[in-house]
């Protein structure tokens, strides 16, 4: 250890201060000096003077000098130092109840006062000596006092605490510190004050409190029953050794706020316990329920839980205290363990129940309670507190009044129905039944209440599914039935056509009968999208390749004041789908984002993969999770309400004005995506846009798929001689097409329905080479001629037509291939082409 050497003949006696100091010496001096200076002058003018003179001055300087010398002698005057000055700091210094030294910086001391020179007498035989030579003995302090030197050195304060073995005695223990001191003028210190002083005491009660301390807390550890505490947050604080051994948790893992109360609590007893009182009272409650093990089984157990509100009204900490009821009871026991079954039993049960006093406050609650009313975050008081500022304004009146039938002892008190306001708000139905007031109890009613909501939700969803359904119903028949009289009109339009030129005055007005007709049957296909049944022809398709084709369309559709951003994800997955259809969903959302930004804004299409561990974290209703191409349609408009979400996608709903929209553009987008086995979920927020999320399935090629076929090219030549038999119940269909397929060569036998079909084939011997039929007729539809056919005539070559979807009509054929399909309402070439296709053996459209 380097300490800083000590000059030991330097230092002074044994006492509080040195006597004088080198200003008072150089004050003797210039005395001395100007005594001398007086002599030698007397001397230079010693002609000048007489010798009489001379003897008397010298003889008063005598005089004055050996006066001097007695009064110094005795006491009367002195020299005062600068030290000698300073007695008030000296006071100061020696009252201090411990060791003070005074040092330079190399050791050297200066001062020390009578504490500290008790300390050094052991030492140094009364001479006081540093604190490095006063510890220099002590192996245990080499370390301290070694930093405390460098400390000194270096003119930093340090203070450390040292323990000093005293053999079979108590260790002894010294705190010794060192800082340093300004200088006399105020300069940089370069003096060194050093404190030691005896804190034995202190350690020895401090010691003293840590072993009790630990006795108390082993003693709460190993106590005969269980016990807790937790926050307001619910995060549990502290828990003993036997409850964590109930429960099997490890108690030398626990740190505080690991567990929470849902942990160890059963269904909804947490939120029991985080009520407390409206008052702020501290209280004690006995609660029965049962806790969770590590290992998941149940431990009845019997609590006394005390908790209490702060002035300000939040939930302070808790103190729980856990009995075990597990062991069996007997004898005089009995009626306090059916006292404990039931009450364990009344807080599990899945009905919240309350007891209200006759205002309608809470007196004493079950566990569900809590959850059922969203108390189970402790931020309200339980007890006191009144079940009408629970609900909606709406049915306080009604609980009121069931309150007051309650209170008359009424037997039969309707149930109320209410909703819990909140960010999710609840339904329940409050069943009121009154009590018997008696001795101390103030319990006026039991409140029984059901939740209700997945019910309502459920109700509300079925009525919601059948409305739908009954409406995609009228919107199906309604579509067939006017499939068939656009089928006429264009048809008969085309035939107009053929006699009249492009210069005949009656050539417009025909053509603009005919576009208001496809006009008519572009509404149509609306109403078959949002009922599911219009022909899809599906095909594999990369989902950004045809975006990224359809961005050119949609940047005209758009407009300038609105820009549209595309954002593709890596490698996303192909798809089944119908290319226009899909084509029409992207062009309709667009559109639709478009109006709800009339001053601009931005249009984002996102693409990318969702696997389906991704998509069983999604909580949309009905949904089924598997893997999915996402895309997104989002906007920076006006958003809509929650109110306005819930009925978008319903036919003929449209928020714009009147006359600019049919309001059946998301609902044929919402059939189109069912349609094709996907869902569509808006997510809207007013004033910040909309999105809606399309999640379409992705489609995993099989072996030897056939890529998908090129569009046949139109034949030219629609002419032929084969005899046709055209099965039709509307007749004017039935006489557009005759004279469409007679006009090009073909001949053509007539029937208004299957039986009479049948009766045809059997005049004519079967002879003929094609059956057109229509789906859907009176006694015998088309599915039934076909079986029927096939028995006599298993070669014979059949088109179905139908404005229905081409998968509804082949699902009862028992997945005859060979039947060729052609969508309602058709045209004059539509009908011959496909004609020509199928009798030519041409790739069938239905194929394409």
């Amino acid at each position: 250890m380097a300490v800083a050497p000590m000059d030991e003949d330097s230092y002074p006696e044994p006492m509080m201060a040195r006597p004088s100091s080198n200003a008072a010496l150089w004050r003797v001096v210039i005395l001395s000096l100007a005594f001398v200076a007086v002599a030698v002058a007397f001397s230079l003018m010693g002609e000048a003077a007489s010798p009489e003179t001379i003897v008397l001055f010298l003889g008063i300087l005598s005089v004055i000098g050996v006066f001097s010398l007695f009064a110094l002698a005795a006491g009367l005057f002195r020299f005062v130092g600068g030290s000698e000055k300073r007695t008030l700091a000296r006071a100061i210094v020696d009252s201090l109840p411990y060791g003070a030294v005074v040092t330079d910086r190399d050791g050297k001391i200066f001062y020390a006062n009578a504490q500290y020179s008790d300390l050094s007498k052991s030492v140094s035989k009364g001479v006081p000596v540093g604190v490095p030579r006063l510890f220099a003995s002590q192996p245990e302090a080499s370390e301290a006092v070694y930093r405390l030197s460098r400390a000194a050195r270096d003119g930093r304060a340090i203070v450390e605490d040292v323990r000093i073995s005293r053999g079979k005695s108590a260790a002894q223990w010294f705190r010794i510190g060192a800082r340093s001191l300004p200088d006399y003028d105020g300069a940089s210190g370069k003096s060194v004050i050093w404190t030691v002083e005896d804190i034995t005491r202190d350690r020895d009660a401090q010691e003293n409190f840590y072993v009790e301390l630990q006795k108390a807390i082993d003693y709460l550890d190993h106590a005969p029953a269980g016990f807790f505490s937790a926050n307001a947050r619910g995060r549990i604080q502290y828990i003993n050794s036997t409850l964590a051994d109930w429960l099997g948790y490890d108690l030398a893992a626990f740190e505080a706020g690991d567990l929470d109360l849902g942990e160890i609590v059963q269904g909804d007893g947490a939120g029991l316990l985080m009520g407390g009182g409206q008052d702020g009272a501290v209280r004690t409650e006995v609660i029965d329920l049962d806790l969770v093990r590590h290992d998941g089984t149940n431990l009845p157990v019997r609590l006394l839980h005390r908790a209490a509100r702060l002035a300000e009204g939040e939930l302070g900490e808790t103190r729980t205290l856990v009995l075990d009821r597990s062991r069996g009871i007997e004898g005089e026991e009995a009626l306090r363990a059916a006292e404990v079954r039931f009450s364990r039993f009344f807080n599990h049960t899945p009905i919240a129940i309350a007891a209200l006093d006759g205002a309608g406050k809470v007196v004493r609650t079950n566990a569900p309670f809590t959850r059922i009313f969203g108390l189970t975050s402790g931020e309200r008081g339980i007890e006191g507190l009144n079940v009408a500022s629970l609900i909606d304004p709406e049915s306080r009146e009604k609980l009121a009044m069931a309150l007051v039938d309650a209170k008359a002892h009424r037997s039969e008190i309707a149930p109320v129905d209410a909703t819990i306001p909140g960010e999710k708000p609840r339904s329940v139905r409050m069943f009121i039944s009154g009590v018997e007031q008696g001795g101390e109890s103030d319990e006026a009613a039991i409140l029984y209440a059901l939740d209700m909501t997945e019910q309502r939700q459920l109700e509300e969803q079925f009525a919601q599914g059948m409305k739908m359904q009954a409406v995609g119903q009228l919107a199906g028949g309604v579509a067939h039935d006017f499939n068939n009289v656009l089928t006429a009109i264009i048809g008969f339009s085309d035939l107009l056509l053929l006699k009249h030129k492009p210069s005949d005055p009656s050539f417009g007005d025909i053509m603009s009968i005919k576009q208001s007709a496809n006009r008519a049957a572009g509404l149509v296909r609306q109403l078959l999208a949002f009922s599911r049944r219009q022909t899809l022809r599906p095909q594999v398709l990369e989902v950004p390749q045809h975006i990224d084709d359809l961005t050119v369309l949609l940047k005209r559709l758009i407009g300038e004041h609105v820009t549209l951003d595309v954002e593709h994800g890596r490698d996303v997955w192909p798809i089944r789908a119908d290319l226009v259809q899909l084509e029409q969903v992207i062009i309709n959302l667009a559109v639709n984002a478009r109006d709800a930004m009339p001053d601009g804004g931005q249009i984002t299409l996102r693409t990318r993969n969702v696997e389906q561990a991704e998509a069983e974290t999604f909580t949309y209703p009905g949904f089924v999770p598997a893997d999915f191409v996402l895309i997104e349609v989002g906007d920076t408009g006006t958003g809509m309400t929650q109110e306005v979400m819930e009925k978008i996608f319903e036919p003929f709903f449209s928020t714009k004005e009147l006359g600019k929209g049919t309001g059946l553009g998301l609902s044929m987008v919402y059939g189109i995506i069912k349609q094709t086995g996907g869902y569509i979920y808006p997510e809207s927020e007013v004033g910040k846009g909309t999105t809606f999320r399309l999640l379409l399935p992705r489609h995993i090629p099989v072996e030897k798929e056939e890529a998908v076929k090129a569009v046949a090219a139109p034949v030219k030549d629609l002419t032929g001689n084969e005899r046709i038999l055209l099965v039709e119940d509307e007749e004017s269909v039935r006489m557009f097409s005759a004279r469409a397929l007679s006009t090009t060569g073909y001949e053509v036998f007539e029937a208004g329905s299957g039986e009479e079909a049948l009766e045809v084939l059997e005049e004519i011997e079967g002879k003929v080479d094609l059956i057109i039929s229509d789906v859907v007729m009176p006694e015998m539809d088309g599915p039934t001629l076909l079986t029927h056919v096939r028995k006599l005539y298993p070669e014979l070559k059949v088109i179905f037509v139908s404005g229905y979807a081409e998968e509804s009509v082949r699902q009862g054929l028992e997945d005859d291939r060979s039947v060729e399909f052609l969508p309602k309402p058709y045209t004059l070439d539509q009908i011959n082409s496909k004609v020509k296709e199928v009798l030519s053996g041409s790739p069938a459209a239905g194929e394409d």
